[in-house]
């Protein structure tokens, strides 16, 4: 694809296989499929920015689940690989919305590409668009994903599409089911079409050996998915009552009359965990903060942890002082059984902490008792999206799980011993396990200020 439209304005694109296929698909629903790295991300927001270009007063969307993931994901690739050229050109231009429109990019020729998340989504959906890019589409409910469908319909281009990408996940998932009634057109994306990884001959290239290396390293469900790219369930699953579409619930402010749980797994090769969680009236918890993060000391995550809950201190003297408490302290705050790491802690935020009921089968019952439907249509655990601090990119870059909401697909049964998990990406579910024991338990004392 090349434009010319001002002076020095020129940019290239040569999709392959299913991406190019994508750019050949007038289906009003298409998604491209694919393990990791295959480019499915580019090729959907280039075949956007040629629609924009090709159509005056087009309308786009860029979309997905929460519009703050977007921010280190989609809009990253579109404007250092898609229009980086187009924006010093004078022919893209962004604006950053009102309180009537959305942030979008704005086009000389009168077309426009919004950006948004189904979380907010009440200005997106106040507009009517030709294509839409839903990234990561396998966090979309069927409700946002048909929601999002009535608003394709503003007319200036000549075909009228819903376009989605992601990485396999469950055979189940309504996506990959309404694939097969051929409500959508599947388009299997491979890793030679991405032209970072392998040239035009088919061959590895540099970085391609060091990508492709990183996921011949993944097992089980993630190798399967990530490398392979299958639609597959993980065989063995723990918590196999474990449901995204029921147990994950949008970002609301916790009420302070909720009581409040902290649960900690201790690492530094491996990440160590820190969750806040609440409970409401009814006994059901939900995690609303979390770090997830690797080589980092007790000392560093305690401090991180306190400037979120309690913004506006400092250390000195190695402890957290002067910040103000945004929310209830702790009922109970219960930890992986290192005496070192909960000293360090305790010293840093003045909280004592307790040893975790580390009995795993029969916590992990419990948890299971908890993901149950009650007779209330309701279960009794949840978990907020982007409770994550900050996101470990040395786990991403991995591909390991980089927060709790990540593990729990892929928290196994062993195949050599007997009602035991794998001990392997399971510091969010201990930490979890930890939580749910403790709930578990009324009664008692439980917290201590230590001056």
């Amino acid at each position: 694809m090349t434009a010319t439209k001002a002076v020095n304005f020129s940019h290239s694109y040569a999709p392959r296989g299913a991406c190019l296929q994508l750019f050949k698909c007038r289906a009003p629903e298409v998604l491209l499929s694919g393990p990791a790295g295959t480019g499915k991300s580019r090729a959907c927001l280039e075949k956007l920015h040629a629609v924009a270009l090709a159509n005056p007063l087009m309308r786009g969307l860029i979309v997905r689940k929460t519009a703050s993931s977007l921010t280190s994901s989609a809009l990253v690739t579109f404007r250092r690989d898609v229009i980086s050229e187009a924006i010093p050109a004078g022919i893209v231009h962004w604006y950053g919305g009102s309180a009537e429109q959305p942030p979008q990019y704005r086009y000389e020729n009168g077309s426009s590409i919004s950006i948004g998340g189904m979380d907010k989504a009440s200005k997106i959906l106040s507009t009517e668009y030709d294509v839409i890019y839903v990234q990561e589409a396998t966090e979309l409910t069927l409700e946002d994903w048909e929601t999002l469908n009535t608003r394709c319909r503003n007319g200036v281009v000549s075909f009228q599409q819903m376009i989605a990408d992601c990485n396999p996940t469950t055979a189940n998932h309504w996506l990959r089911q309404r694939s097969l009634t051929s409500a959508i057109e599947l388009l299997t994306s491979e890793h030679l079409d991405n032209p970072r990884l392998y040239d035009k001959d088919g061959e590895l290239t540099q970085y391609g050996e060091s990508y492709m290396g990183r996921l011949e390293n993944l097992t089980g469900v993630r190798r399967q998915r990530l490398l392979e790219g299958k639609w597959v369930s993980a065989e063995g699953i723990v918590y196999d009552n474990w449901d995204e579409s029921v147990h994950v619930v949008d970002r609301f402010v916790v009420p302070d009359e909720w009581p409040r749980y902290w649960g900690i797994d201790w690492g530094y090769t491996n990440p160590t965990v820190i969750q806040a969680w609440a409970e409401d009236p009814d006994g059901r918890l939900y995690l609303y903060r979390e770090i997830y993060h690797s080589q980092r000391l007790t000392t560093d995550h305690a401090a991180a942890w306190m400037r979120a809950v309690a913004p506006g201190g400092r250390i000195v003297n190695g402890v957290y002082v002067g910040g103000e408490w945004l929310e209830p302290r702790p009922r109970l705050v219960v930890a992986d059984h290192d005496p070192e790491a909960q000293e360090a802690f305790r010293r840093v935020t003045g909280v004592s902490v307790r040893n975790a009921d580390k009995v795993v089968g029969y916590g992990i019952q419990k948890v299971r008792e908890r993901l149950r439907i009650g007779g209330d249509g309701k279960p009794r655990l949840f978990v907020m999206r982007d409770s994550v601090l900050e996101v470990d990119e040395v786990l991403r870059e991995a591909w390991k799980p980089t927060s709790t909401l990540e593990e729990i697909p892929s928290y196994v049964w062993s195949d050599r011993k007997e009602d035991t998990p794998e001990k392997r990406d399971d510091h969010g579910v201990d930490a979890l396990r930890y939580v749910v024991m403790a709930a578990e338990k009324p009664g008692g004392p439980r917290f201590r200020w230590v001056s």
